[in-house]
């Protein structure tokens, strides 16, 4: 376990708990390990009825600039995209309890797909949203390449994950990423995490199952964009621009 991930069941919060990114310092970047703490806490709420909703919150002015580059330049150059983010995704993607998200600030790469597989996100207004994989000579992860252009449409979704566009809360929004822009994120979403684990169970996930339907898809295409990525990771065009960024920062 890290404590860059912090893992909490609020004993004002019943049913709920809460999956906090905590490494301000470097604007919440996740590293292997932190993949491994949130797969761990996703997967323990699956099986414990005592969890009925998992709230997903960043630090203040950050949600997470993506994966840590260190770890992400480690997997370039050994051409495979680490176990960790593959568990975490298939995690996600198959969570049997609501996801709520509250998002205040930088959203980047994972930082942004992973609200995708949120039932609920509220933003702040000066919350950004980015995908910079083609940036980055890669391609979308999360099994965003298969969502987004459902949510969103294809212009839009394009926008986002090829050309790398920055969304605003205001336009991710409207374009069906986040539920609402709102002045006191947490609060938000924690209410909204409370009323949901509050609803009668079954009902609640028997509904939720309906709306999402059959998860086979979505984790097929999460196999078949890390294929993918993997291959992108051991190009050349990858490996350089990965050094290129990191000279930046």
């Amino acid at each position: 376990m890290t404590d860059h991930v912090l893992i909490d069941r609020p004993d004002d919060l019943p049913g709920v708990q809460v999956i906090r990114l905590n490494r301000p310092e470097k604007k919440n970047a996740i590293t292997r390990a932190m993949y491994a703490a949130m797969t761990e806490a996703l997967r323990s709420a699956d099986v414990d009825p005592a969890v009925r909703t998992t709230l997903l919150l960043g630090s203040e002015g950050c949600f997470s600039a993506g994966n840590d580059m260190a770890d992400f330049l480690a997997f370039a150059m050994g051409g495979i995209m680490g176990r960790e983010v593959v568990d975490f995704l298939h995690a996600l993607a198959a969570h049997t309890k609501p996801l709520v998200s509250g998002v205040d600030g930088m959203a980047i790469g994972i930082g942004t797909t992973i609200h995708l597989h949120c039932d609920l996100t509220v933003a702040s207004p000066r919350s950004s949203f980015k995908a910079p994989f083609v940036d980055l000579a890669l391609v979308p992860e999360a099994a965003s390449s298969l969502i987004a252009p459902r949510l969103m449409g294809h212009q839009r979704a394009f926008a986002l994950l090829v050309a790398g566009e920055a969304f605003s809360a205001a336009e991710a929004r409207e374009a069906g990423l986040i539920w609402k822009v709102v002045e006191a994120v947490e609060a938000e979403a924690m209410e909204l995490a409370r009323r949901l684990a509050a609803k009668p169970p079954e009902a609640l996930r028997t509904a939720r199952e309906l709306m999402r339907g059959n998860r086979e898809e979505i984790a097929g295409r999460i196999d078949e964009e890390t294929h993918h990525f993997a291959v992108r990771l051991r190009s050349a065009e990858a490996r350089a621009a990965i050094e290129a960024f990191m000279a930046k920062t």
